[in-house]
């Protein structure tokens, strides 16, 4: 069995390789979209996140390993970069990488507002504009909930004003779902972003099937339960139905699992590295597991 170690040296040599190519290289599947409800646009399934990754500053190796995560990113039909103004320099980092590639039509810019107030709140989303370096941000989400009265307020003004596209609210632990849902059910919002893995699978219960039914399109963050459980079974061998799913590694196993969920318009493992966007972005291809493999997938994992 091939074991994601494995995988990711056969990838890494194969990202060298593109690299070197001056035309952009196509994927050899097409990665699976799914409509926002919203609207009805088409989202890629895979994108990424930039907690901790892309918060590098000014370090010049760093970045040329990042700008080789947004290629491979892009290079495998994937568009969602998600951040937000307290993951350091990240929204800088990204900004910038964009701006050399000239890429900004690749990408769906997903960001968040995280403070108290309007006047501030408007000042931080002017400066991520900045950051970015575009004149509208795709999807614009109120962090954690933090003030999220005030700040809905002012993103639909700025939606109506054709500074954001979309809206949303976000959280990251399952004691805040009662809150979330509260939301939910309250207000239109066109996006919720909440935690959901092979090992968290509280929002199955009533976050997933209640944006479904209200029609908000959903982006799962810690897909890996944090990271921890894509750690604890790095040196365990795949299951033999991983095959079934075309899955060469276990992050793939896991994030097919996620996009399992019908609800579920898009997951954004957070990587640094560009063999891992590579052997992440396989997850979005192919196809996705009924409910009996994803039972099997929640087992092999406890």
């Amino acid at each position: 069995m091939t074991t994601r170690r494995d995988f990711l040296r056969v990838t890494a040599a194969a990202l060298a390789a593109r690299a070197a190519e001056a035309a952009e290289p196509q994927p050899a599947q097409a990665m699976h979209k799914r409509p926002i409800p919203s609207t009805g646009e088409p989202l890629p399934v895979v994108g990424c996140g930039t907690w901790r990754t892309f918060d590098v500053d000014d370090d010049a190796a760093r970045r040329r390993e990042l700008a080789d995560v947004l290629h491979a990113l892009f290079a495998a039909g994937g568009s969602v970069i998600d951040s937000s103004p307290m993951y350091g320099s990240s929204e800088a980092v990204a900004g910038a990488l964009l701006a050399q590639s000239h890429t900004r039509d690749k990408a769906f810019i997903a960001t968040k507002v995280w403070t108290d107030g309007r006047a501030a709140g408007i000042a931080q989303m002017e400066q991520s504009m900045r950051l970015w370096r575009t004149g509208r941000i795709d999807l614009m989400q109120i962090h954690n909930l933090l003030d999220w009265r005030t700040h809905l307020a002012t993103l639909r003004e700025w939606k109506a004003a054709g500074k954001i596209r979309y809206i949303g609210v976000t959280h990251y632990t399952s004691s805040a779902f009662a809150q979330v849902e509260a939301v939910l059910r309250s207000e239109r919002v066109d996006f919720v972003q909440i935690n959901y893995a092979a090992n968290d699978r509280d929002a199955e219960a009533r976050l997933l099937p209640l944006a479904a039914e209200r029609g908000v399109a959903v982006i799962v963050n810690q897909p890996f339960g944090g990271g921890s459980l894509l750690a604890s079974l790095r040196d365990r061998p795949l299951p033999a139905f991983a095959q079934e799913l075309g899955c060469a590694s276990w992050a793939q196993l896991l994030l097919k699992f996620v996009l399992g969920n019908a609800a579920v318009t898009c997951v954004i493992p957070g990587t640094g590295r560009p063999e891992y966007m590579i052997d992440n972005a396989r997850a979005g291809v192919g196809i996705f597991p009924d409910e009996a493999l994803r039972q099997r997938i929640a087992v092999a994992v406890a």
